[in-house]
């Protein structure tokens, strides 16, 4: 523990940096893990794997998987019959010549859609919401605890000598 900075010399972590924006939401698995429980109450869980699937979609290689990948997000999001599907607009136009020919930013548009619908609406929501709270207050907790205290203390005289 020794020679650890203080909290004031930490970057944002957990729940400071999820409220920052929801680009920082998004880059942490705890925060995803959290944002998609909220989201799973509020029936709209879709936007956030529709999300995550872009993304994971971008780092495929090799235009075989490419097609399969294309395939099951569009069966899975996109199509009329999705199992679980975004509202996006020009879903009517939508259909599965797309898949044809992919590429790694075909759904960019979609997925930007998406990351807008979810930064006014969702996220905002998010961030009032129990599940955040909840967090935010155990992670304070955690910060307060004898222990942490105890080392916050060490490391502060530490940096005072």
């Amino acid at each position: 523990i020794e020679g650890h900075p203080s909290s004031s010399h930490q970057t944002l972590k957990g729940t400071s940096k999820w409220a920052t924006s929801l680009e920082n939401l998004l880059e942490d698995p705890e925060g995803v893990k959290r944002f998609r429980e909220f989201l799973k109450k509020e029936f709209s869980e879709e936007n956030v794997l529709f999300w995550l699937a872009c993304e994971e979609f971008k780092k495929t290689q090799g235009k075989k998987q490419m097609q399969e990948k294309a395939k099951e997000i569009y069966m899975t999001f996109l199509s009329s019959k999705a199992s679980s599907q975004v509202n996006v607009e020009g879903q009517s136009r939508l259909n599965e010549t797309i898949l044809e020919t992919p590429h790694p930013l075909m759904f960019q548009k979609l997925q930007d859609q998406i990351f807008n619908l979810m930064k006014y609406d969702s996220y905002s929501r998010f961030l009032k919401s129990e599940i955040f709270l909840n967090h935010k207050k155990s992670e304070e907790q955690e910060e307060n605890s004898p222990e942490a205290q105890t080392a916050a203390k060490r490391a502060s005289r530490i940096y005072n000598t």
